[in-house]
């Protein structure tokens, strides 16, 4: 069963220079349990997507359709959607969360805010209880200030503070960023295991290799657009779009292949190009890319190039 459909969903801002396109077309669906990993370069639109979904776009404007459980969010008035989703069907790890806590209040002091916020009225302690045992932390460290803390039981916190209302769908963009590896490990292991336990994620990062432990399928953003998407099986051993190939030629691998980095820099997202967005760095370039191409399907889902127009 679907439980989260986009459909044509466009955020942009506004500037002095003009719009700026940040997100641009985006389709994808999700079945119940399942995850969506989210990759591309900076500036590519990833973080926007996630704050579009939940409806924390600071200056911009979201278009098109998001369906949660076959409900259409985005026609929502701001009111009915904070009382019905946010929080407790979609919550967000925001990006350097870690630095998002109150130095100056105790943790459990801002669980409770969170609660008075979205106006809970049961068992706030066993609330709080729960969400701080479910990513493995004990609860002396709700009496604690943040500078307390070390940076791995930070970011548990942050996580803990996403699942407190228990959401069914919890975007973490970039959660293992600034971490040391076996903190890092530990988050990833930490959100496999909710996972298992029924919880769906949208993971925005740039490490391809975490992806690959986590989302069921993958979305990969370039210029605002979603270049690609499909299986985690079909992106990582068949991927289609030449920016796809490149991002995991950039990668390291245990063979000993040396990386290669994709030459150039990603376009301006000021003015929405009438061409391929990625056709100033790619090396496969033909005379339609001067055309913004448009979806055409592969195996579990879709590409935005103009190679695959006759399969």
């Amino acid at each position: 069963m679907v439980f989260l459909e986009i459909n044509g969903l466009s955020s942009r801002y506004s500037s002095t220079k003009g719009p700026v396109y940040a997100v641009d077309d985006v389709d994808f669906s999700l079945e119940n349990g399942e995850s969506i990993g989210i990759a591309g370069e900076s500036a590519c639109g990833k973080s926007t997507l996630g704050l579009s979904l939940i409806r924390m776009l600071s200056g911009g404007k979201t278009e098109g359709k998001i369906l949660f459980e076959g409900e259409s969010i985005l026609n929502l008035s701001e009111s009915d959607f904070d009382k019905k989703f946010r929080w407790k069907k979609i919550s967000m790890i925001f990006q350097g969360a870690m630095n998002s806590l109150d130095p100056v209040f105790t943790i459990d002091e801002q669980f409770i805010e969170i609660l008075k916020q979205h106006d809970f009225e049961g068992d706030s302690n066993k609330l709080i209880l729960d969400a701080i045992n479910s990513v493995s932390l004990d609860e002396h460290v709700l009496k604690k200030y943040p500078h307390e803390l070390s940076g791995g039981m930070k970011q548990r916190v942050i996580i803990a503070m996403a699942l407190l209302l228990k959401p069914k769908f919890v975007i973490a963009d970039e959660p293992t960023t600034a971490l040391d590896v076996l903190i890092q490990a530990q988050i990833v292991n930490l959100l496999k295991n909710l996972k298992k336990g029924g919880m769906s994620f949208m993971l925005i990062t740039h490490d391809l290799a975490v992806l690959s432990e986590i989302a069921n399928k993958i979305g990969i953003m370039y210029g605002g657009q979603m270049v690609e998407f499909g299986s985690s099986e079909e992106i990582y051993k068949n991927p289609k779009h030449p920016y796809t190939q490149g991002l995991l030629k950039s990668i390291p691998t245990l063979k000993g292949d040396i990386p290669k980095y994709i030459k150039g820099i990603p376009p301006s997202l000021l003015d929405a190009p009438t061409e391929c967005r990625f056709i100033d760095r790619c090396p496969l370039v033909i005379e339609k890319c001067k055309q913004l191409p448009p979806k055409f399907k592969t195996e579990t889902g879709y590409v935005r190039c103009w190679l695959y127009e006759d399969n």
